[in-house]
């Protein structure tokens, strides 16, 4: 381990930021297969994995991320990434109530935006509206431009609270300011096709497709492809 393993962890990277994602994923575990300890590609790694999904891939995301927590380069930022990933593997396992603990700590550290964005999507899975509006109210007001908090708050309204019309308000601003945002497209689709409007959920829905789906997604791949099926019929 050396001079080489970084090279090879930096070739890595920038081809998994250039979309080949087969030779990243190979030179990933190459490297940790050969014990090469760096934060620097052990927490891409993980998103990889995470992006993949998969039981097996959930438990290698934890495996990596504790022995990550060693790396003589694991930074502030980094931690907060690691803690992060670690909780998207713990909820993506059925282990809601502890990634959201997680989460809850590491937001008692310090406040930040991608701590707000998911756990107050995680406040939604576990069902607790009147947590879930506080804190995504709370993220609002952290930052009010958030596409993710805006949606959060869209599904609060819509999921918990039976409040489509409050929830509309907050799916059109985030679609304002993110137009490919996946869950977003996906519930605005819903509006449409209780108006009638096949085409505009279609053209929606098919948009959302083209998206990188997330571990945070409410609206899977499968959700979405269904939902394309079921209005082409």
């Amino acid at each position: 381990m050396g001079i080489m393993d970084g090279f090879k962890a930096r070739k890595a990277l920038m081809n998994h930021q250039k979309g080949k994602f087969a030779e990243a994923r190979a030179a990933y575990e190459q490297l940790y297969a050969g014990g090469y300890l760096s934060a620097a590609y052990m927490l891409p790694y993980s998103v990889m994995l995470l992006r993949e999904g998969g039981e097996e891939n959930y438990l290698k995301v934890k495996e990596i991320l504790k022995k990550a927590e060693k790396a003589p380069d694991l930074d502030p930022s980094r931690r907060q990434e690691l803690l992060m990933d670690y909780a998207v593997a713990q909820y993506k396992l059925g282990e809601l109530e502890k990634a959201v603990n997680l989460l809850e700590a590491s937001h008692r550290k310090g406040a930040c935006g991608v701590t707000y964005q998911a756990l107050g999507f995680l406040y939604i899975e576990a069902g607790d509206a009147e947590k879930a509006l506080a804190y995504n109210q709370e993220a609002l007001d952290y930052d009010d431009e958030d596409p993710v908090v805006l949606d959060n708050l869209g599904q609060t309204y819509y999921r918990l609270l039976g409040d489509k019309e409050k929830a509309k308000e907050y799916f059109d601003k985030a679609h304002e300011i993110k137009e490919s945002q996946i869950d977003t497209l996906y519930f605005l689709a819903q509006y449409d096709k209780e108006a009638g409007d096949k085409t505009a959920a279609l053209a929606k829905l098919e948009k959302a497709m083209e998206g990188r789906f997330s571990p945070l997604n409410y609206a899977t791949r499968e959700k979405v492809q269904a939902e394309i099926d079921a209005l082409k019929q």
